[in-house]
């Protein structure tokens, strides 16, 4: 796949008292477009409750670059930057774009997959690992 995104909408709700897009919803967009990456290539809630995992994160990281404000045409695309052979830790970068062609921020996230049932570290089952390696390689993927 050579590249993923969700387009969004600026909600009234998503702003601050300075007319532009809350801190925090900058993580919403970026956990909404990961999420909905899994979700269409079959890593569903059922499954994660079938096979007890679930994916967890380590580290998440913005840098923003530009302000995004109410009627922006809002893009997020969603890459791999690390990944080990079992899909088991890995690494992700979204970007948000705001009306074709501005780069307003940067999210990195650090994460894992848990067994939900004793609360540890778990390799995930073939559908996880099939799931996470479709995800788009940024240019300085690295294994």
């Amino acid at each position: 796949m050579e590249q993923y995104s969700k387009k969004l909408e600026i909600r009234w709700a998503d702003l601050d008292p300075n007319f532009h897009v809350l801190h925090s919803k900058y993580y919403d967009f970026g956990a909404y477009c990961r999420m909905a990456f899994l979700t269409e290539h079959d890593i569903t809630p059922a499954v994660m409750v079938e096979n007890n995992i679930g994916p967890i994160i380590f580290r998440e990281e913005c840098v923003f670059k530009r302000e995004i404000k109410f009627g922006d045409k809002l893009e997020v695309f969603l890459k791999l930057s690390k990944c080990n052979e079992d899909a088991s830790r890995w690494s992700m970068v979204h970007e948000l774009w705001t009306n074709g062609n501005t780069l307003a921020a940067l999210i990195t996230i650090d994460g894992a997959w848990i067994d939900t049932s004793i609360r540890k570290l778990a390799k995930p089952p073939e559908v996880c690992i099939m799931g996470i390696k479709l995800i788009p390689k940024a240019e300085n993927y690295n294994q």
